[in-house]
């Protein structure tokens, strides 16, 4: 792990592989929205259904959102249906034209989904999503009914990760060094050096906590061997402001032109981690229970790694199902303003 980042001339003299097919969806089949940085899907099913819309906030770190929603079984997206109408942000993986992108240009979309699902949401961050959502969450507390946060970097000094390590021992001029390199973007195969061995060789029988069949095990090569790449200003701060400054945690992270104070979310929140994740230690998503004292916080711990927390089939029939249980009884119906999934 020590290289990281090294000067842009190893980087450059790296192939960079280009997937053309996403993994595909399960349940999630109908095109809501088309945006620069994002594809907001849900089901045609759930047309002029009325309640809350549960909008999954995906991560946009290594892998395609088709992770929410993997197969019959093991869908994340199927599981929160019980809670409302459900969406999921399917980020788009970065091209030249997206070179300039910043987290603040994300944060913007994000707030065009939610007003396209009726201007007030229940959101579900998982992993990167989950500081994403936490962030859109301090900064439209309005606009937000429930928060869910699932394995997602909130405090980064609650608990030592490799990740963080090794953005410690990187020099700040080598993640520039690396974006040279490759036109302003930053490949996914190449991050895939940020995660931790442990993290890259999770199996697909640990992941969907089941012993797959072939059909699921050539799924998950799929979806596992799919990777984004990210705009390099988006990269840059997401780097450096949470993994090196923590700036979320410590109250000076600036979104969309004022200072986000995690704070400032009073809707209920829920947390998910898992036991054995060795990508995000459960205690840097925990910190949302401190970080968030006007909010109930309720939270949860379940045996599992990283991946098993969005697929695995014992999560999914456990806590999730009782998060939607929970997520359902908050706001049992919309207001007469709320669109849902109206929108063609």
């Amino acid at each position: 792990m020590a290289d990281l980042f090294a000067p842009w001339g190893f980087w450059s003299g790296l192939p960079c592989a280009i997937e053309t097919a996403p993994p595909p969806f399960a349940t999630l089949d109908r095109v809501l929205l088309e945006l620069p940085t994002l594809e907001l899907r849900g089901r045609a099913a759930d047309r002029g259904r009325k309640g809350t819309p549960v909008l999954i906030v995906a991560p946009f770190a290594l892998h395609d959102a088709a992770i929410a929603d993997f197969a019959d079984g093991f869908s994340l997206a199927a599981v929160l249906d019980f809670a409302g109408p459900v969406a999921l942000t399917r980020w788009k993986s970065a091209t030249a034209d997206m070179k300039l992108l910043t987290i603040d240009s994300y944060l913007a979309e994000l707030n065009v989904a939610v007003d396209e699902l009726g201007g007030r949401a229940i959101l579900v961050g998982l992993c990167q999503g989950g500081w994403l959502a936490a962030v859109y969450a301090a900064r439209f507390p309005a606009k937000v009914a429930a928060l869910v946060v699932a394995g997602a970097p909130i405090d980064l000094a609650a608990a030592p990760s490799q990740i963080v390590e090794n953005v410690a021992a990187t020099p700040a001029f080598w993640l520039h060094g690396y974006l040279s390199a490759f036109g302003g973007l930053a490949p996914g195969e190449h991050r895939r050096m940020q995660w931790t061995r442990e993290s890259l060789d999770t199996t697909a029988r640990e992941a969907l906590q089941r012993e797959p069949t072939p059909a699921q095990q050539a799924a998950f090569d799929r979806w596992n061997g799919f990777t984004l790449a990210l705009p390099g200003p988006f990269f840059v701060q997401a780097t450096e402001w949470l993994f090196r400054e923590n700036r979320l945690a410590r109250g000076c992270f600036c979104a969309l032109g004022k200072p986000c104070d995690l704070g400032a979310i009073t809707a209920p929140i829920f947390v998910l981690a898992a036991a054995g994740d060795v990508v995000i230690p459960p205690p840097q998503t925990l910190a949302l229970r401190d970080l968030c004292p006007r909010a109930k916080v309720s939270a949860r711990v379940a045996p599992g790694v990283h991946l098993s927390l969005f697929m695995g089939a014992d999560m999914l029939a456990g806590p999730w199902r009782e998060i939607a249980g929970e997520l359902a009884g908050l706001t049992p119906s919309r207001s007469s303003r709320s669109r849902g999934l109206d929108a063609s």
